[in-house]
């Protein structure tokens, strides 16, 4: 969206005088320069770009080396302007109509079309010379003034407004308008090279392809490739070839071939350089006696066509295959696929979240990412929507995730940050707009919005199947989970369209990850649910009949009868390496209503983590356990035990035995996390309940009685630390004043809890010191999470320990170091607890790549907890390693055209 501005007002010091055009790269005004006296064109960028101002500066960078290009036939940057947030360049105003506005009448002339061509080929040769690629060439952005001059327009700035430094492919697609009476596109998909639309890098090729395009164009007077939906035109461009029999007979066989060479799909194979282009048609211009003279009378288009010269005849015969080839496969619709890469910094990762959603008619997409090397919340993460008719993705007014579209794709649902220590269900209208909130929740499992303007969703607590008007209102608990039959949660709720019916995966208490869950449909129209498939979890309806869901990083399909809800046959393989967490039970990928795919690629994380010593110099050794998604590791008071979490669909807690390698299961109720020992390790305290719901119990390490619960305040507590007395814990806690909370809860008494300090920011990982006199803690107060050391109980002393940042801070049982990470890095810092705190300089141990577990996933600091720990010497640290930590990680979506009828080709094979 960009501002629009009326006649008379102003931008900087320029005098809007009037509107002249808008498009995919903002609107265009014609306006007054005062200081010299001269009209001038205004384009008025887009929205997105004053609110990013990393990309802005790369956009003023962009735009110097752009004004740097000064030729005859380029329509030059003069300066830009940004007045009141609203970015602007100022430009040459060239006269006359676009070269779009000449082709709606008809074929231009040979002559004239020559000579046109000639010019647009020189400002394209002389950008090259600069390495300027325009990016973006087609009719609407040549101007043809009265007396013929060519200005070419928008050079450069398909790179300048995108998000990265390296050359983009479909995610520079420009403006696209349709043709509502002809019902076929119009814009700019029709002029795009095969490497764009393959996601491959964008070159000088690419203009070499889009003039080709431009001359076929104006010899003809239709386009080079055109189709009823942008799908069918990229669809073209990838596999037919153009109507070579469409051009005029009286053309030359060298202008036949120099658009051959330009229009050659291979890059490797077409003209290399537009300066050789200029020279073939400077030479068809000193030859024009056959221009547009009739054929004689009777000759039919295959007589002419054969006295051309012999390689002319090859060449027409091909072209005439080709278009017989295309006219059988019309109705024909090919599997084809594109990638959109992910902007420059970010990065989409397999977590508890959804990221990519399509919208019911396959033309629009949308996708979430957070920054690369930092996990962040889904309240932390940026969304975007980008239209297949749009040149660049927008940046929707909201930090959050987990997409979804209204079946009519006006709007975009979203969860995002909401009241203190929830999330909110949002909407926000895509034609623009404020985003308006539905209702507070604690969302945990997706939402989808159905035909009768309902939203189902589930929350974290008790994670089963709401439904909300999608007007707002409060959520109505639709399907229960039967916890008694071993329900735990559902999850990834999908609207079948044309039906009463949702989707879901229900996650059971005999279940150890999300690839053996259940997926299970609720009929709105009965009340009923049911299950469809075991083991399995992210269903998807597809409309080739198929019921689609994930497992292992493949994704499965299997025979559905969506007015029955019942399913036939066997399932069948029909994609694999989609990105996806088995402890989650995401899977990344969505499917339109007309069958078109989009996902992100990549590998299945499993959770399998290993457990290992690292010694003080980094040296790695496994402990004799398998892989296991461990979470949370505690080295018991006397180092010869360890307690520690396994996560996913169920959460419990086991305590292992070094010398005798045993490891025992402490908890069964699947709701079980974070354990932490007490100063004798009699006692395991921890926290426990549904998701977001957490409560503190403690119970005997020897499982010789009951748990108890623990008093706390909040909404959600997570025991840290016991004091070294047992007197006390300190536990994080959420509650309804914003950012997570560092709070004690005394262990005599009434047992009341009391804020330790008065930290303005949220804060995580608080540790007693081994004396009890020192609580070291992490907090972003600062603007990034730091470690702190402050008396307790207070008041007394805060000390900042990290110089760089750090999080999780651990002691050393004697009290004479204090460790922390920084990414990577195991730092190690020496200090002294009386009779004063004191510190050294922070120095790095080793380097090494361990999971930083719950803390990297929310974003540090907040509700988090040191995912290592260290023996009491401090000689040897306990750390988990993930078994494939990047390869979850993904820097693009893949979009599958008419995917529906590959799972309909594999379905026949199965």
């Amino acid at each position: 969206m960009t501002p629009a501005l009326t006649s008379g007002a102003r931008l900087g010091s320029y005098e809007i005088v009037a509107p002249i055009g808008a498009g995919g790269m903002g609107e265009v005004y014609r306006a007054r320069d005062p200081k010299l006296g001269r009209d001038v064109a205004i384009k008025v960028l887009p929205t997105f770009l004053a609110l990013d101002a990393e990309r802005l500066h790369r956009f003023r960078r962009e735009a110097r080396v752009l004004a740097a290009l000064n030729h005859p036939h380029v329509a030059a940057i003069y300066g830009f302007e940004e007045a009141d947030g609203v970015p602007a360049l100022i430009l040459e105003l060239a006269e006359g109509p676009t070269l779009a506005d000449r082709l709606a009448k008809g074929r231009i002339p040979i002559k004239e079309a020559v000579a046109i061509a000639c010019q647009i080929a020189e400002a394209v040769a002389a950008a090259h010379a600069k390495r300027i690629i325009h990016r973006d060439l087609k009719p609407a952005n040549v101007k043809v003034t009265p007396d013929g001059l060519v200005k070419v327009l928008d050079f450069g700035l398909a790179k300048a407004l995108s998000r990265e430094e390296p050359d983009s492919d479909l995610s520079q697609l420009p403006t696209v308008s349709i043709d509502q009476t002809a019902n076929r596109i119009l814009g700019t998909p029709a002029y795009m090279s095969p490497e764009q639309a393959r996601g491959q890098r964008v070159d000088e090729q690419t203009d070499i392809w889009s003039f080709g395009c431009v001359l076929f164009e104006m010899l003809t007077g239709r386009m080079t490739f055109s189709g009823d939906t942008v799908s069918d035109t990229i669809v073209a461009i990838l596999e037919r070839e153009p109507a070579w029999d469409a051009l005029p007979d009286a053309i030359s066989p060298a202008l036949r071939r120099l658009l051959r060479r330009c229009l050659e799909k291979d890059p490797k194979r077409r003209l290399h350089d537009i300066g050789d282009a200029r020279l073939e048609l400077d030479e068809a211009l000193s030859a024009p006696e056959t221009w547009d003279s009739p054929r004689p009378a009777g000759m039919t288009r295959r007589a002419a066509l054969s006295a051309l010269s012999g390689a002319a005849v090859g060449a027409a015969a091909t072209g005439a295959f080709a278009i017989s080839r295309y006219r059988n496969d019309a109705t024909a619709r090919r599997l084809t696929r594109f990638s959109i890469p992910l902007p420059e910094g970010s990065v989409a990762e397999a977590s508890h979240n959804k990221r990519v959603a399509i919208s019911r008619d396959g033309a629009q997409v949308a996708y979430t990412m957070s920054a690369i090397g930092q996990g962040q919340s889904p309240a932390a993460n940026k969304c975007y929507v980008r239209s297949l008719n749009e040149l660049e993705p927008k940046l929707l007014p909201f930090a959050g995730g987990t997409p979804f579209f209204s079946p009519d794709g006006h709007w975009l649902g979203f969860f995002g940050a909401g009241a203190p220590g929830s999330t909110r269900l949002g909407k926000v209208a895509l034609s623009g707009g404020a985003p308006v909130t539905l209702c507070s929740t604690e969302a945990f499992g997706g939402g989808t919005w159905t035909d009768d303007d309902n939203i189902y969703l589930v929350p974290a607590n008790p994670g089963s199947l709401f439904r909300i008007p999608a007007a707002g209102g409060q959520p109505q608990e639709v399907a229960k989970v039967d916890f008694a039959k071993g329900g735990r949660l559902h999850k990834y709720p999908c609207a079948i369209f044309g039906t009463k019916a949702i989707l879901f995966t229900l996650a059971t208490a005999d279940v150890e990850t999300f690839d053996d869950a259940r997926i299970a449909v609720f009929d709105a129209k009965t009340g009923q649910q049911k299950t469809l498939v075991e083991g399995g979890t992210h269903p998807r309806y597809s409309p080739s009949g198929h019921l689609i869901y994930a497992r292992g990083g493949t994704l499965l399909a299997v025979r559905f009868d969506s007015e029955k809800l019942a399913i036939s046959g066997q399932p069948f393989t029909v994609l694999e390496g989609v990105q996806m967490s088995v402890n989650s039970g995401v899977a990344n990928f969505d499917i339109s209503g007309n069958g078109d795919l989009i996902y992100i690629p990549g590998a299945a994380d499993k959770g399998e983590r290993t457990l290992v010593w690292v010694d003080r110099n980094g040296k790695a050794e496994r402990l004799p356990l398998p892989a296991r998604s461990y979470l949370h590791p505690r080295i018991s008071p006397d180092g010869r035990q360890l307690a520690v979490e396994v996560e996913g669909p169920n959460h419990d807690f086991y305590v292992y035995d070094f010398a005798r390698a045993v490891l025992s299961k402490l908890t069964t109720d699947g709701e079980s996390h974070w354990p932490v020992w007490s100063p004798d390790g009699g006692r395991l305290a921890y926290r426990s309940g549904r998701m977001t719901r957490w409560t503190m119990w403690q119970m005997p390490a020897d499982r010789s009685g009951s748990p108890q619960q623990l008093l706390g305040t909040g909404m959600s507590q997570s025991a840290e630390s016991w004091a070294p007395d047992g007197h006390a814990i300190v536990y994080t806690a959420v509650t309804s004043e914003p950012g997570t909370h560092i709070m004690v809860a005394s262990l005599e008494g009434d047992g009341r809890s009391r804020a330790f300090a008065d930290i303005k920011a949220p804060a995580g990982s608080p540790k007693f010191s081994p004396d009890g006199r020192w609580l070291t803690y992490c907090s972003n107060e600062s603007g990034k999470a730091e470690v702190y050391v402050q008396a307790y109980p207070g008041p007394g002393p805060k000390i900042q320990v990290s110089n760089d940042g750090g999080t999780d801070p651990v002691w050393r049982r004697n009290a004479e170091e204090l460790y922390y990470r920084n990414g990577d890095s195991m730092m190690v810092v020496a200090v002294s607890t009386a009779p004063a705190f004191k510190a050294g300089r922070p120095q790095e141990l080793w380097k090494g790549h361990y999971s930083h577990g719950f803390s990297a996933s929310c974003g540090p600091p907040g509700a988090t907890s040191s995912n290592y720990d260290a023996t009491p010497d401090g000689s040897r640290f306990l750390m988990i390693e993930d078994e494939a930590p990047d390869k979850a990680l993904s820097k693009h979506v893949v979009v599958a055209l008419n995917w529906a009828d590959e799972v309909r080709r594999l379905s026949a094979k199965a």
